[in-house]
């Protein structure tokens, strides 16, 4: 029986963070709904679906639900694809339903082979995407917008290129800002008479400062004064029909359009991968180690998103930007994710016009914090001193995250994690020793306890290498499972290859199913097939 938690047992602190998390999550949430083609407020409905529902669901106690910059390609193309917002809902609907139809089918098991190395080079390389992303933005140059942490960016740049082109478009009032922001930000960890002030985070602090600032700057007349393309830019309805033109319903008459349901499969395999990926790396985060039910977690990020599309919102997954943010302000429990969802819906409802007085400047500050914590050079000197084996699947994860995206650079480490589990696996199934007498040499080969059809090729490699005339003894005393493809080359061998090339060959422990003639023995020896039991 899953333990229940109080949500109200550490009030204090996941209020904190979970203001924190709001804060990160708004420019996110307008910032993805434009890279994807929607209206601004999908991006707003997405976030707050992810932090009520989804967090309340949901049994991960740090992980954070949003829209996710991982789906905004295939966002994007499907609108434009289907022609028509309201029909793309009905893909996202279709999605949620398939998502949960996945968890109560216990497909989030399949985050167990999820290698520890991969994870933590992902963590890692989403780190230095959010730093790199956010130096632009720092220093005033925001043509790529938040929540896009791609490689390759809507206008014409790269992650590394954006920061070479921004030095002509430096806004010194950002930089002051920025400054300032990392300032309290940093100052608040330093300083233990600020640490006990909890219930008010640093990064309020910050943004307060922020806007306090730009509008001295603003009411001085001085050219330090940042504009509103530098300033959080969210919609403001100024009618209830306005607000209520907001809500958009899925179009159920486009049922039948088999374009809807290639979207709805792409979208709930891609969200569903990405999410089992934050849950394992949210796991790894937690500083209490306590563990997510996956499979639960399928299941609230399909109810998600299907309230998500019935209300005209994106569709979303557990997200890593967020959930570290989270993480760093100290959350206790998934409390501090339906905090930011509650705190989401009630200030683009009261205080949008506030809102839109943030500086970007400040918010980089804050999210260039977070990316050096996930991004710790400890994390690659650790992974270094454990040797190839770990070292280069995490690395490879690493390079590949940031210079193509998530999903892409964690493929990359699971399969030269696969490759090196293979290569382990065949050298793994036997070994070669050989001795010398006087008469000439003889090679011994002792099979491992189970030698699988992985085993084959490198068996064979061996038995062609044996040099003519030898003497070769092959051992299965302590092997309990040999597959049949192996166990077919041994009897070729013997019986053909050897006696061709004058090979001595004995078979030691092998135990019934091909009884075999050793050459130049009297004895018969049995060659057979093993039984588990």
């Amino acid at each position: 029986m899953t333990k229940k938690i109080n949500l109200f047992a550490n009030l204090k602190s996941d209020f904190a963070s979970g203001l924190v998390v709001f804060l990160v999550a708004l420019p996110l949430c307008l910032g993805i709904a434009l890279a994807s083609g929607a209206p601004l407020f999908a991006g707003i409905i997405s976030g707050v679906v992810g932090g009520l529902v989804v967090g309340y669901l949901s049994q991960s106690h740090i992980s954070v639900t949003g829209p996710a910059a991982g789906l905004t390609a295939i966002v994007l193309t499907a609108i434009s694809d289907l022609g028509a917002y309201n029909i793309f809902l009905l893909a996202g609907l279709i999605a949620g339903i398939i998502q949960l139809a996945l968890g109560f089918l216990k497909a989030g098991s399949i985050s167990n082979y999820f290698p520890t190395n991969v994870i933590e080079g992902m963590l890692a390389g989403i780190g230095v995407i959010i730093f790199l992303k956010q130096i632009p933005h720092a220093f005033g140059y925001d043509p790529d917008h938040e929540g896009d942490f791609g490689f390759l960016q809507p206008d014409g740049e790269n992650t590394f290129s954006e920061i070479f082109h921004m030095i002509n478009h430096v806004q010194p009032g950002s930089i002051i800002i920025t400054l300032v922001s990392l300032t309290i930000l940093i100052a608040w960890t330093k300083f233990d008479f600020l640490k006990r002030l909890k219930l008010v985070p640093a990064a309020l602090i910050a943004v307060i400062a922020g806007i306090a600032l730009n509008e001295v700057f603003i009411q001085s007349g001085s050219n330090l004064a940042i504009g509103n393309q530098h300033l959080v830019a969210l919609p403001v309805p100024t009618s209830f029909q306005e607000f209520a033109s907001i809500f958009v319903a899925p179009d159920f008459t486009a049922i039948t359009n088999s374009k809807v349901w290639i979207t709805a499969i792409t979208i709930a395999v891609v969200a569903s991968i990405e999410t089992l990926l934050c849950i394992e790396a949210a796991d790894r985060m937690d500083v209490q180690k306590r563990y997510t039910d996956t499979n639960v977690e399928l299941k609230a990020q399909g109810v998600g998103n299907i309230i998500s599309s019935l209300l005209g919102g994106l569709p979303m997954t557990s997200v890593v930007v967020r959930t570290s943010a989270n993480n760093n302000a100290g959350a206790k429990s998934k409390m501090s994710t339906i905090i930011h969802g509650m705190l989401l819906l009630i200030s683009v409802v009261a205080i949008p016009a506030i809102l839109n007085k943030i500086p970007l400047a400040t918010l980089a500050a804050i999210l260039l914090l977070i990316g050096y914590k996930l991004a710790n050079p400890k994390t690659i000197k650790h992974f270094w001193e454990k040797g190839k084996y770990q070292f280069v699947p995490f690395i490879a994860t690493f390079i590949g995250v940031v210079f193509t995206d998530l999903l892409k650079g964690v493929a990359l480490g699971i399969i030269i994690s696969i490759i090196f589990v293979l290569k382990g696996n065949m050298q793994r199934a036997y070994k070669f020793r050989k001795e010398e007498y006087k008469d000439g040499d003889v090679i011994h080969i002792d099979l491992a306890q189970e030698v699988s059809f992985l085993n084959k090729a490198a068996v064979k490699s061996t038995l062609v290498s044996i040099p003519e005339n030898s003497k070769v003894i092959i051992n299965a005393s302590d092997t309990v499972y040999i597959a049949h493809d192996v166990l077919d080359l041994i009897k070729e061998f013997k019986n053909n290859t050897a006696k061709e090339e004058n090979i001595k060959v004995k078979l030691v422990g092998f135990k019934k199913a091909y009884e075999l003639t050793n050459t130049g023995e009297e004895e018969k020896h049995v060659f057979v097939e093993h039984k588990n039991n």
